[in-house]
């Protein structure tokens, strides 16, 4: 009986230990700095771990000039601008390959070369998202001379430029695509699902509002939608089932991206009206700062949205330091629990299983 309750212990020190560390130190925060300034946005992360966004050139200037950035393990490039004074990368494959925007117009950084991707017929365009295929979602004009009005949710393929169509409306937005070449994004004020030639309302849960931000390879679908003029929501799309995914507390949140095990990032607000970076996994709800150790938290960091998601579940955004005032891109990469952790556990099991087997020998 003594040595059943030791080991018992054991096997119950191990679990502690392990469901402590999965609280407390899962991830590791990395400032990602900037390009000689003290702004920078973290917009995608691939399955690499390389982050892209981006990120002031000039100390003490917020915003121009931005330059789009990619961080690569310990390496901060500037992506370029092409002469032009800003510029921006908001997504990133797995090949590597980065789309944003060089000015008014969506571009693909393939390694150093940089190809302005045109728009429908218009002069204004945006890259929103890029697939492994290297397929380029976001909008474009539609009129020369017109950089708003009519724009129209394009697809960018190779040498092929695509209208999306508005389904009658006056304007789209695609905002994402999956490796199976689905596509999320707006017509007009609501979350559209365009699946080929076939487009699909999502639907607000009876709201006016809802709006379409990612999609993983399953064709979930994330964003957010208006309850009523106070309180909007982050909400998911599984399917025919939309989901309101709640807040911290407050009356505001909104999602950003879904990786392919189904975890979601954005923002929302808390009980004091902070907006804070939030994960949401299964039926969680957790503020990511709660993840953070004491030192960074010491510091001045607070997280404050969360823009990005791989599959290995690390996390990128928007942080903001009290401390120095400075608002930086922020990684949050998860750590590997320490091997006496896996012993622990393991051996506790083991010992468990020898007990188990002992005592249905005995009661034989």
């Amino acid at each position: 009986m003594r040595i059943g309750t030791a080991l018992s212990g054991l096997l119950f020190a191990g679990m502690l230990a392990s469901a402590s560390y999965a609280k407390a130190g899962i991830y590791t925060f990395t400032d990602l700095g900037a390009l000689g300034g003290d702004f920078s946005v973290a917009s995608a992360i691939n399955n690499a771990g390389q982050v892209v966004g981006r990120s002031s050139t000039a100390t003490g200037s917020p915003f121009f000039p931005i330059h789009a950035t990619l961080w690569d393990g310990s390496t901060t490039t500037d992506l370029g601008t092409l002469g032009g004074w800003d510029s921006r990368a908001t997504a990133i494959n797995n090949a590597g390959q980065v789309a944003g925007n060089i000015g008014s117009r969506a571009t693909l950084w393939n390694g150093t070369t940089m190809t302005d991707l045109g728009a429908l017929g218009g002069d204004f365009s945006v890259a929103s998202a890029i697939n492994n295929a290297g397929q380029v979602v976001g909008r474009s004009s539609t009129a020369t001379g017109s950089p708003f009005f009519p724009i129209h949710a394009t697809l960018w393929d190779g040498s092929t430029t695509t209208d999306l169509g508005t389904l009658g409306g006056w304007d789209s937005r695609a905002t994402a695509i999956n490796n199976a070449g689905q596509v999320a994004g707006n017509i007009g004020s609501r979350a559209t699902l365009w699946n080929g030639t076939t487009m699909t309302d999502l639907g607000a849960l009876g709201g006016l509002e809802s709006y379409a931000d990612a999609i993983n390879d399953t064709g979930q679908v994330v964003g957010g939608f208006s309850i009523d003029r106070e309180h909007f929501h982050a909400a998911l799309w599984n399917g025919t089932t939309m989901t309101d995914l709640g807040t911290l507390g407050g009356s505001i949140s909104h999602a950003y991206a879904i990786n392919n095990a189904g975890q979601v990032v954005g923002y929302a607000l808390n009980t004091n009206g902070g907006i804070r970076a939030t994960l949401w996994g299964d039926t969680m709800k957790t503020d990511l700062n709660s993840l953070l150790d004491a030192s960074t938290v010491s510091e001045g960091w607070v997280l404050r949205v969360a823009n990005g998601i791989n599959d290995n579940g690390w996390i990128i955004g928007d942080a903001y330091n009290s401390q120095t005032g400075v608002e930086h891109g922020f990684l949050l990469a998860r750590s590997v629990p320490e091997p006496k952790t896996y012993i622990m556990m393991l051996t506790g099991l083991g010992l468990l299983g020898v007990i188990t087997r002992r005592r249905k020998q005995a009661s034989a």
